[in-house]
């Protein structure tokens, strides 16, 4: 039988022991608490790639190429910030852009960042391709710069799901270098090329190599630049809005491309080149009266300086067929991107306090090595209004800045020059005969089943 004392000691540690299962369950459940916003953190760092603080640095290093450009860029915002931050040190190093394209890919795809830059330069045709692919590795900029500060048309290139990646840089606005005194021989000014379309400046041209001997372009049958330039001018691309799928059959302005093309190429009146350098040299010797191409061409005809006096530079045609074609578009151009790695933040504050924000950064790269950026507050600079003797007292600066607002924006996609190869082999096969219709339409099978 139990004595009383007994049952008051069972009583006193029968509740001892509710006391404890309850203090351990407590102690069980803040644990399990604490496990899950761990793992809760973790994931979050995870899936938000570059929002994860990357902390200052005081040294970073940038990848571009071109020395003459790009680089020269580079230097001269590196001054622009020692101003401000005397304390990080800026390394530069060029690459070719090929060398520089292979080096992320591999680092990308071996899921360490090691030996990776802090900012790097990416041609706008294949920014898309990057932050697809890799969306972790780039670091979000949306509050280091003002978006909309920007030419329009390059947000297409370096954004993505809403969030701005790249710094856009250089435009690739594009207009027509134009010897305005081959112009004269052949009776005409010129007032009479600007704002036209592509059918009437063959005309003209045709008449100027008539009365004057002189090719109207110098072209390579393997470079579509032109074509892409007119696809843009009308807000077409080789593939539909969503980046991935090939359009190419449906696409007017393409197809009007196409036409264009093959008449300046079978007009004789084309000097045919094979590379880039083939090209410079029959225009710096003067036996090509024009030149459509994006404004970074400058410096090559300017390097003539015999012929000084004799260019102007008119509005890039439209076209006859399609109503919304306008005379802007844009050949080429790149964007700064900083990379998701250690000294991410600094690496941005350098971006943000140079080709984000500072207009008399802009007005010293016009002014020096020609570049004129798509950075609109820049615009309104004295640079910017220059005018230029070269081109007869034209102040092209101006006119390649109001034609970039000009520009309609395009998704390039992911796979510009993957289509653009297949496009080449149907551009020859049109050249020798092929119906045109036929010809594209091979070209949209091909895509659909090469590019993924």
């Amino acid at each position: 039988m139990m004595m009383k004392q007994d049952v008051k000691r069972f009583q006193q540690e029968k509740s001892s022991y509710k006391e404890g299962l309850k203090s351990l369950k407590k102690t069980v459940a803040l644990m399990l608490l604490a496990c899950l916003l761990v793992l809760s953190a973790c994931g979050s760092s995870k899936n938000a790639g570059n929002n994860a603080p990357k902390g200052e640095a005081k040294e970073i290093t940038i990848w571009a190429w071109d020395p003459a450009f790009n680089i020269a860029a580079l230097n001269k915002a590196k001054e622009a910030y020692a101003k401000i931050n005397p304390d990080v040190k800026v390394n530069i190093v060029e690459y070719a852009q090929n060398d520089i394209v292979q080096k992320l890919n591999t680092g990308f795809n071996s899921g360490t960042t090691k030996g990776l830059p802090n900012i790097v330069l990416i041609e706008d045709y294949r920014s898309q391709g990057f932050l697809q692919a890799y969306p972790d590795s780039f670091y979000d900029l949306s509050n280091s710069i003002k978006a909309s500060d920007f030419a329009e048309y390059k947000l297409g290139a370096t954004s993505l799901n809403g969030k701005q990646y790249g710094v856009p840089f250089d435009s690739g606005v594009t207009g027509l270098y134009i010897r305005t005194d081959y112009l004269q021989q052949a009776g005409y000014t010129l007032d009479d090329v600007k704002n036209i379309d592509w059918d009437k400046f063959i005309e003209i041209g045709k008449k100027v190599h008539e009365k004057t001997g002189k090719s109207i372009f110098s072209m390579d049958p393997n470079d579509l630049g032109l074509v892409r330039m007119i696809a843009q001018s009308a807000g077409t691309w080789y593939v539909k809005e969503d980046g991935k799928t090939p359009f190419i059959v449906g696409n007017e302005p393409l197809k009007e491309g196409f036409r264009i093309y093959k008449e300046l190429m079978t007009s004789n009146a084309i000097a045919v080149n094979t590379d880039w350098s083939q090209m410079v040299a029959s225009i710096n010797k003067g036996d090509v009266m024009a030149s459509a191409t994006g404004n970074w061409f400058t410096a090559s005809i300017k390097a003539e300086a015999s012929q000084s006096g004799k260019w102007a530079v008119a509005p890039f045609p439209t076209l006859k067929k399609v109503a919304n074609s306008v005379h802007a578009s844009n050949l080429g151009g790149s964007s700064w991107y900083v990379l998701n790695v250690d000294g991410a933040a600094t690496a941005a504050d350098f971006m943000a306090k140079t080709f984000g924000s500072d207009v008399n950064l802009y007005q010293d790269l016009v002014t020096s090595i020609g570049a004129i950026g798509t950075y609109i507050p820049a615009a309104s600079g004295d640079a910017y209004k220059k005018s230029d003797d070269f081109f007869g007292g034209q102040a092209i600066v101006t006119d390649f800045a109001n034609w970039t607002k000009d520009i309609p924006r395009v998704n390039y996609g992911l796979s510009t020059y993957a289509i653009e190869d297949i496009l080449v082999v149907e551009m020859q096969n049109y050249l020798n005969g092929k119906d045109l219709d036929q010809a594209l339409a091979d070209a949209q099978k091909q895509a659909e089943t090469q590019v993924k």
